[in-house]
């Protein structure tokens, strides 16, 4: 092979690493954030564009939201109770050029503040209320997040307590808290229920009393269905002037034994 044609295949495979190292192509989903000579100049994408080789130097930058767990941590709480909770976050780069220049790595950064984040606020409130306010403690913690990487161009969107585990000495104290709450509501039924019926028969001896009639029509009545039980004895309830008027009708010689008494 001639000189010649030596230098012109070395010169094509040259011109075609620097034609590969000069053009560029990002997804929808990435930005490609471009420094030259060290310097930034901007990002660029998505699709195709052109870089100048050796000069330039393109650092890709993804925008999609990223879920992150955040690892458990033991929180002591305001009350004292000491419990393991673990949460995920979610975040997305909304400036790759700060995203670059401000941090090093935004990713291990953003885990490190919801980490230190999650234990600072979980220390400044009840158990009870970390377990019945869960959604407002979920955007307090994605507020103070989202403030620090903010200068990031990180956006976090959203903050999650996923579980807390109670040692198991608390979650027996709290079965019996529940144990008794329930025994406490249902006496409180039972005595308004009880309540409720000595309030309306009150009003039901009020009523017949202003009706004797009706008081006579209630008794009848009550004696009817005593009637119908087989093996019943059935009482029948006279008012103390009928007695009287018997021991006025009855003769001298047995009123001289002695009034009958009811």
């Amino acid at each position: 092979m001639s000189p010649a044609l030596t230098g012109i295949i070395i010169g094509a495979a040259v011109l075609l690493l620097l034609l590969m190292a000069a053009v560029k192509i990002v997804p929808e989903y990435e930005r490609g954030v471009i420094f030259r000579l060290g310097r930034i100049i901007g990002a660029k994408g998505p699709g195709l564009f052109v870089i100048i080789p050796v000069v330039d130097r393109m650092v890709r930058v993804s925008l999609r939201t990223i879920t992150m767990d955040i690892p458990p941590q033991d929180v002591i709480t305001k009350d004292n109770v000491t419990v393991r909770v673990n949460a995920v976050t979610y975040f997305n780069v909304v400036d790759p050029n700060r995203s670059v220049v401000a941090i090093e790595d935004h990713i291990k950064g953003t885990s490190q503040i919801a980490q230190t984040t999650l234990r600072s606020i979980l220390g400044q409130v009840d158990l009870d209320e970390l377990l019945i306010n869960r959604d407002e403690i979920n955007q307090r913690l994605q507020r103070i997040i989202d403030d620090v990487t903010n200068p990031w161009g990180v956006k976090v969107t959203l903050v999650e307590v996923k579980d807390v585990e109670l040692p198991e000495a608390m979650r027996r104290a709290m079965a019996r808290q529940a144990e008794a709450e329930r025994d406490r509501r249902a006496k409180v039924i039972h005595a308004k229920g009880e309540f409720e019926a000595a309030q309306t028969l009150a009003d039901a001896a009020e009523r017949l009393e202003g009706h004797p009639a009706a008081m006579h029509l209630r008794i009848l009545s009550t004696m009817a269905e005593v009637s119908n039980e087989r093996n019943s004895t059935l009482i029948f309830p006279l008012p103390m002037e009928v007695l009287r008027l018997v021991d006025m009708l009855r003769p001298p010689e047995a009123a001289q034994r002695g009034p009958r008494t009811g």
